[in-house]
């Protein structure tokens, strides 16, 4: 089965692509760069996005198309400028993808586009399945939603189409958690905000094993959370933290700090929402983490 990555070469694209390769998929990278991808008789690479460029020549026989593309959203703060970089580059990358499928004289089975759990909006309170709608407007919710429409056109060329609504990946060194995880390894962890927030998480080896998962089966159609069946309060995750690593879990963070230090971003740790992985679950996917605290065992144990 040959499968084309768009993003390969990020946290979650990385993972995958270990995953698929273990399998004997046949994968190509969708990459700027293809001189920085080492190829194998498994592994290719083919140019996209710069001028002159046309990825649809190289690619022969793609069964599926997983759409990872994008600038990511941790890190800095939201400045104006990187807002728009977040959703312009999710917007391209999308709309070449698109234009890719239409230019394939036979089209992949399935197009798997990421998307995140933030379209759902915030609460405290709620309970979000892939059935639950939203009436979000925040950043997030409104790319998201953008992005999700824009993915939606592969269905016009009879592709089965997947959004791939992540919650927080948790990994060793990318995504969110080495800076959630740092002040307890200086000894001033703490709870962050009220920790009445909800945290929809996975281990990155489940974010890859459900892209795999909605490659491989023709019954997942729409949305499929990607998280955790358990997902967990702020205070009760930094506390697993402490545990995990033997370390106090003692100074607070709050709000007001999160706010001062990351502006708008600050939303995805003071705010949250609690997404349960419906489509999984009732698919029977099997979580290699479906607890946090072997998740959090499994990445932060030397």
């Amino acid at each position: 089965m040959h499968v084309v990555i768009a993003g390969g070469s990020g946290f979650i694209g990385k993972a995958l692509q270990e995953r698929l390769l273990n399998d004997g998929y046949q994968v190509t990278i969708l990459t700027r760069n293809p001189e920085k991808v080492t190829e194998t008789e498994q592994l290719k690479a083919v140019q996209w996005l710069v001028a002159n460029s046309e990825p649809e020549k190289q690619l022969h026989q793609v069964d599926a198309i997983v759409n990872l593309a994008g600038e990511s959203i941790n890190g800095v703060r939201w400045t104006k400028s990187k807002k728009q970089r977040i959703l312009d580059s999710r917007m391209t990358a999308t709309r070449e993808i698109i234009r890719i499928i239409s230019a394939l004289e036979v089209k992949p089975q399935v197009l798997v586009n990421g998307s995140a759990v933030g379209f759902y909006g915030m609460s405290d309170t709620e309970i979000f399945t892939e059935q639950s709608t939203s009436d979000a407007t925040d950043f997030l919710a409104t790319v998201v939603k953008m992005w999700e429409a824009e993915a939606m056109h592969a269905e016009q060329y009879g592709v089965r189409t997947v959004f791939a609504r992540f919650g927080v990946v948790l990994g060793k060194e990318e995504g969110a958690l080495p800076l959630m995880v740092l002040p307890y390894k200086m000894g001033v962890g703490g709870t962050i905000g009220s920790g009445k927030q909800w945290l929809s998480w996975i281990h990155v080896v489940d974010a890859a094993g459900l892209l795999h998962f909605a490659i491989e089966n023709p019954e997942i159609i729409g949305a499929i959370n990607v998280t955790a069946p358990e997902p967990a309060k702020m205070r009760e995750f930094g506390k697993t933290i402490g545990r995990v690593l033997r370390r106090p879990h003692w100074l607070p963070v709050p709000s007001f700090a999160m706010k001062a230090l990351l502006g708008e971003m600050s939303d995805m740790l003071l705010r949250g929402q609690c997404a349960i992985p419906e489509q999984a679950m009732l698919n029977k996917y099997e979580y290699q983490y479906p607890q946090l605290e072997k998740a959090l065992e499994n990445i932060l144990k030397d």
